[in-house]
């Protein structure tokens, strides 16, 4: 099958022929349709990963997956052949990834039907980095009314993060530069969004909108420690980019790390909230599998959104 690839760490993507996986005991096999590119296989492919997770060589990359339930493993339970599927592939080691024409997920993690009404490509966009938003979100638990800030709003993660709180009835503080990210990024929903330019003083613009300090921060991108200041007393921030309560000096604030959960529900309720209209999957640009290299080099260049691929 056709594969994006590594063959050592740092490299860079490239698609190559590699054997097409066969499902384990417990495993469905997907023909995948659509996958999408996500700061972690950025990472990966930067080697800031080694030591952290086991990497098979050759390295197939790829998190995010929309396809067809190709062939059930022994024991698997609950889809069948044909039935349309997505998610995220959770293994404890790297290098049997999502960007390629096949790939072999448990069927009980990481997986779920996409249902009528969500279109494959929105599908093979949603699973990581919806799911990194929405556990954001949960974590730092807004109530209507208070103030987030949401810093690496013009990514994947921060896109959908901006919708998710905006329902909430929260007050959302969201770094964009003028231009194309503001238009972005305002265009996300019809609530108010309260844009600061992160290329400039970022905390005298937050200061200006919230003076005594904003309520949560999720740190999707940026100085966290930097963001961590600008909370009142008694706020939270969540940081899916390795941010810990020993790196922020400030105890009167509670840091958690965000560890995606995937979890079946997690994808149904993403999915729902999708079909219904109430979020909005943010593809901004699709490729071929065969063009997986331009792919990663325009995420590298601050793409706005998800990057969508096409792998069959």
């Amino acid at each position: 099958m056709r594969a994006v690839t590594l063959n050592s760490v740092p490299d860079s993507p490239a698609v190559a022929d590699v054997p097409a996986p066969e499902p384990e005991a417990g495993e469905v096999l997907v023909k995948v349709a659509a996958s999408s590119i996500n700061g972690f296989d950025a990472a990966t492919a930067a080697g800031y990963l080694q030591g952290a997770m086991e990497h098979r060589f050759p390295l197939v990359m790829g998190k995010d997956f929309a396809g067809t339930v190709e062939a059930l493993g022994e024991g698997a339970q609950g889809f069948t052949v044909g039935q349309v599927v997505f998610g995220v592939v959770m293994k404890p080691f790297l290098g049997t990834g999502s960007l390629a024409q096949y790939v072999t997920v448990p069927a009980g993690y990481g997986i779920a039907p996409v249902p009528d009404g969500l279109s494959v490509p929105e599908a093979g966009a949603l699973g990581l980095a919806g799911t990194a938003a929405l556990n954001s979100l949960d974590t730092v638990a807004p109530a209507a009314g208070e103030t987030v800030l949401i810093s690496g709003a013009t990514g994947g993660v921060g896109a959908l993060a901006v919708q998710l709180a905006a329902a909430r009835g929260v007050r959302v503080i969201a770094t964009a530069r003028p231009g194309a990210e503001a238009g972005f990024v305002t265009g996300l929903t019809d609530a108010e969004i309260h844009l600061v330019d992160h290329s400039g003083d970022l905390p005298a613009q937050v200061r200006a909108l919230a003076p005594d300090g904003v309520d949560a921060v999720l740190h999707l991108a940026g100085d966290g420690a930097r963001l961590a200041g600008l909370l009142r007393p008694g706020g939270r921030l969540a940081s899916t980019i390795g941010l810990t309560q020993e790196a922020v000096e400030r105890p009167d604030v509670t840091v958690h790390a965000i560890m995606s959960d995937p979890n079946p529900q997690t994808l149904t309720a993403l999915a729902a909230r999708a079909v219904s209209g109430a979020l909005r999957v943010p593809v901004t640009a699709t490729y071929p599998l065969e063009q997986a290299a331009q792919a990663f080099a325009a995420f590298g260049a601050g793409a706005l959104g998800k990057l969508a691929v096409t792998c069959s």
